[in-house]
């Protein structure tokens, strides 16, 4: 549909007002974050006077690391530990990080995530399997002190995780030997070390060892729309990120070393003879009163030294008032377990605790408590502390129609849930793991299902998880696409691992063995629960048990929601469905970064294809054309200001279905919805509500908006209007519904009250007429306000006259006849910053006669209208009516030195305006 130029120029030119404030926007703190006051900086640390061996280059730390392949090394262990050794052709090394991200860092390699320089067929980045394992095998050394605390102590290393084989050597001498991508290292080096003087370790890393080949048809396709994943399938010999091969929803041909390297941090601590480690505090809560609790504490003892110890143990949790001690004696080398239960101990027992809630069901309490072991004369020996929570967690298929559904703390929790993918190459950092769980709360997710296929995520992500209250289920390393790893028992030692760092926290809520796959074709584990963590609930794999399967994972026409039509495996929008989903386009400033601008647009589909996991999302075929029927776009901004348009609206309208269908509607039962996929891997067109530069989309906002606490809602099939109640207690109120032309002439206006159980949604609590002489483009506007007619939330929405022809047609209000959106005349918002307890705060007024339509907050360097990346903003990409106001928080994850905020609007206009 061809837009007149004249429109263009006057409508869709990008009009932006920078309001320069000389302000020192503060780093990312605890008591500044608003909605999430009290949020970590970085992981609770569990011991004091912990030495982390970050490298220099890639995490700003303080060591300086060094790599070199192990054909180019001419040496073994013996001499690249030993201090002082010099190793000609070594480069800076990135640790935690993998081989290629070293090379890519020294520019051996050009950037994988740009353009097609990661396609295998563009052989800029050779494949493992093209050029062999040995060309990514080598050496990861560094030096480093220890200072004056170890004096007279045991220093204890902790390698936290390899991918995929490793030797360990300090200064000459070999510590050991590793295996599995999520398993533990524990070296006493104390006998080792140069005290006092420099040590040299030295990992020789060597790539999985099977590295599998690509897609061929080892997976028999199920059903119409599936893919064909994880390459030959072959990678599932391996305990690791089976991902690394390829995927839909990332490269289709994998990365080209298997991340290969030292992928989690080498920590250094000292310790007594005797060291605690692996502590379990189990809480078990009185249900249903849930007036007291029970505590029980679980930790390991090991004795390090060749003489037999008695000592105690002392547990002490503050705020319930717990400090008792229990004698013990450990063997010389022993590695025992303690248990402190409420039988031995009055004090576990505690009564009227403080419950720890789901995200937006209440508070998220945790209790902290220490463990010492002390000598029988009172001297510490080693001590460690914890946090933990008070909740009840059941996981059954009590429904209607034997779906799964979760039960917190009594109460079933309706899940607006998603799927957890890695960083593809392991590029990850706290401020990533921030800023995306922030954005995941943000946007009311509640549940986060850790999928097979990728990695165990470090403690700093399950901490936030915890703080935030976003619930969690583990899935362990095995998918239908693969085949079961060749060591199995190496597989149940790293799960075996893995339950034992991630057993503390209470945001977990379940373990699933695999990704699709049944009961007879899984590595069993339930020994090791049993022993481990009887704690939680298990279950084969993500698509029995009562959970169904996925689909649609790609853009639809977003009125297929509507009729429940939008999988090409029939019904959707009932049960537990673990994988459902659509992409939203990039911001423009993504789509930049990710490749050169003559590939943006006009559309170069191989590239496009390429970014798009081999084109599993169809964006060339169906996102773009969606695009297109907001106009043709004339210029990129227009192109990606239009896509943004298209991703939120599709986002809202997925999630508002689901909210609709909650519960048991008389035929069907609804427990909850796993979005695929929550954050993307890579830089890619198939964006999601945030890019892979952390700069957010107008889905994050629209996604916000349809999980806000009382939310209105329409049905664009039954034209009715919704209201969903998140909150754990009835509300009664009012909600206005209008329709509003073109020319902001209100059409329809009606007010109705109505009453919404608690944690429920009341259906169709009003009718609404769209007149059949409305213009082409109209809009709905919803407002709540609570019984003495204080206004609690709002909702708008853009349609068009389009009728709806049914089942797979690809038109309607949602999508099609959208282009006389470039008509709205041009509309004046006023704005100011101000600075509120360390906060910017932009408030905003339309000050003119015409919408102003999806305008865009960002938080830019003076002189620049490029968005800095992981910044908050409480709300975006919103419309306001004439005369309308909005105040939006703005704060960034990281100090802006000269911050300005711009504001793009499609039809903002501004006296002395800055345009692009």
């Amino acid at each position: 549909m061809k837009v007149k130029s004249n429109c263009i120029k006057l409508n869709f030119v990008l009009l932006i007002l920078v309001f320069l404030f000389i302000i020192s926007v503060p780093s990312v703190r605890a008591d500044i974050m608003p909605g999430y006051r009290g949020l970590s900086a970085g992981a609770f640390p569990e011991r004091a006077g912990v030495l982390s061996l970050r490298s220099q280059a890639g995490h700003s730390g303080e060591f300086p690391w060094q790599y070199i392949s192990l054909k180019d090394a001419g040496a073994d262990g013996a001499v690249v530990s030993k201090p002082g050794t010099q190793l000609n052709g070594a480069m800076p090394a990135i640790v935690p990080g993998t081989v290629l991200n070293t090379m890519v860092f020294n520019k051996i390699y050009p950037e994988p995530y740009f353009g097609l320089n990661n396609a295998r067929e563009s052989k800029l980045i050779p494949d493992i399997t093209d050029i062999g394992p040995d060309h990514y095998t080598g050496w990861f050394y560094t030096d480093f002190e220890l200072g004056s605390d170890y004096a007279g102590k045991r220093a204890i290393m902790e390698v936290k995780g390899i991918n995929y084989r490793a030797e360990l050597w300090l200064n000459g001498q070999k510590l050991g030997d590793m295996a599995g991508m999520f398993k533990r290292g524990f070296f006493d080096i104390t006998d080792i070390l140069n005290s006092g003087g420099k040590n040299k370790l030295a990992v020789l890393v060597r790539p999985v060892d099977v590295p599998g080949g690509f897609r061929n048809k080892f997976k028999e396709v199920r059903a119409a729309g599936e893919n064909k994943n994880g390459g030959d399938g072959q990678i599932g010999r391996n305990t690791t990120m089976l991902m690394s091969v390829g995927w839909d929803f990332t490269f289709s041909d994998g990365i080209r070393d298997r991340n290969t390297g030292i992928w989690k941090d080498i920590n250094i601590f000292a310790v007594s003879d005797l060291e605690l480690r692996d502590d379990f505090m189990v809480s078990k809560l009185a249900m249903p009163a849930m007036d007291s609790c029970q505590q029980e504490l679980c930790v390991s003892v090991i004795n390090h030294s060749d003489k037999e110890y008695n000592a105690t143990v002392r547990l002490t949790i503050p705020d319930m008032k717990v400090d008792i001690t229990s004698p013990f004696a450990v063997k010389a080398g022993e590695n025992k377990e303690i248990r402190l239960s409420p039988a031995d101990f009055a004090a576990l027992q505690y009564n009227n605790p403080e419950i720890w809630w789901p995200l937006g069901k209440g508070d998220q309490p945790l209790y902290k408590y220490t463990v010492k072991v002390e000598s029988p004369e009172g001297v510490c020996l080693d001590e460690i502390q914890g946090r933990f929570a008070v909740r009840s967690i059941i996981s059954d298929r009590n429904t209607p129609d034997k779906s799964r559904r979760f039960v917190v703390n009594g109460r079933e929790i309706f899940l607006h849930g998603t799927n957890w993918i890695p960083e593809a190459m392991l590029r990850t950092s706290d401020k990533r793991t921030l800023a995306q769980l922030r954005y995941t709360a943000q946007a009311g997710i509640n549940f986060i299902r850790f999928w097979a296929g990728g990695i165990v995520e470090d403690e700093y992500f399950y901490d936030l998880c915890d703080e935030l209250g976003l619930m969690v289920s583990m899935e362990f390393w095995q998918t239908g696409d693969t085949v079961l790893p060749d060591d199995k028992d190496l597989y149940r030692e790293c799960f075996a691992d893995t339950i034992k760092l991630l057993r503390n926290h209470p945001s977990l809520m379940y373990y699933i063995s695999a990704n699709e796959r049944g009961i007879n074709n899984v590595v069993p584990v339930t020994d090791i629960l049993a022993e481990l963590d009887p704690t939680r609930q298990w279950q084969t794999g993500s698509e029995t048990d009562g959970i169904g399967d996925g689909s649609p994972y790609k853009y639809v026409n977003p009125m297929f929601y509507y009729d429940d039509t939008a999988s090409e495996r029939g019904r959707r929008i009932h049960g537990m469905c673990p994988e459902y989903g659509t992409a939203c386009l990039p911001n423009i400033e993504g789509l930049r970064k990710m490749m050169a601008e003559k590939d943006i647009w006009p559309v170069n589909k191989v590239v496009w294809d390429y970014l798009d996991g081999g084109a599993f999302h169809d964006m060339v075929t169906r996102y773009v054309p969606a695009i297109e029927q907001y106009g043709q776009p004339e210029s990129l901004e227009q192109f990606a200001r239009q896509g943004q348009a298209v991703g939120g609206l599709a986002y809202r309208s997925m999630w508002e279905c689901w909210n609709r269908q909650r519960g048991y509607n008389g035929k069907n039962y609804t427990s909850g919805v796993w979005f695929w996929y929550n954050n993307s891997p890579i830089p890619q067109v198939c964006g999601r509500m945030w890019d892979w530069y952390l700069d957010p989309t107008a889905a994050l906002y629209f996604s916000q908006d349809a999980h806000e606490p009382i939310h209105a809602q329409y049905d664009f099939i039954s034209n009715t209007v919704s209201v969903n109640n998140e909150l754990y207690e009835p509300f009664n109120g009012f909600v206005r519904a209008r329709i509003i032309d073109l020319e902001m002439n209100v059409r329809e206006d009606k007010t109705v009250a109505f009453y919404v159980s608690s944690d429920m949604v009341a259906g169709d609590v009003l009718a609404m007429a769209i007149p059949t002489d409305i213009s082409p483009v109209h809009f709905i506007r919803l407002d709540v306000t609570d019984a003495a007619g204080k206004p609690v939330a709002d909702t708008f929405y853009w349609c068009s006259n389009q009728k709806y022809e049914g089942k797979r047609s690809y038109n309607g209000p949602l999508y099609g006849n959208l282009a006389s959106l470039h008509d709205l005349p041009e509309t004046t918002v006023v704005s100011t910053v101000t600075q509120v307890n360390g906060q910017s705060i932009l408030h905003l007024k339309n000050t003119g006669e015409s919408l102003a339509f999806m305008i865009r907050v960002k938080l830019c360097n003076a002189g620049s209208v490029d968005s800095i990346p992981a910044t908050y903003y409480s709300d975006n990409y919103f419309s306001l009516l004439p005369g309308e106001e909005k105040t939006v928080i703005i704060e960034p994850i990281e100090q802006v030195e000269n911050p300005s905020v711009v504001i793009d609007g499609w039809n903002v206009l501004n006296a002395g305006r800055e345009k692009f």
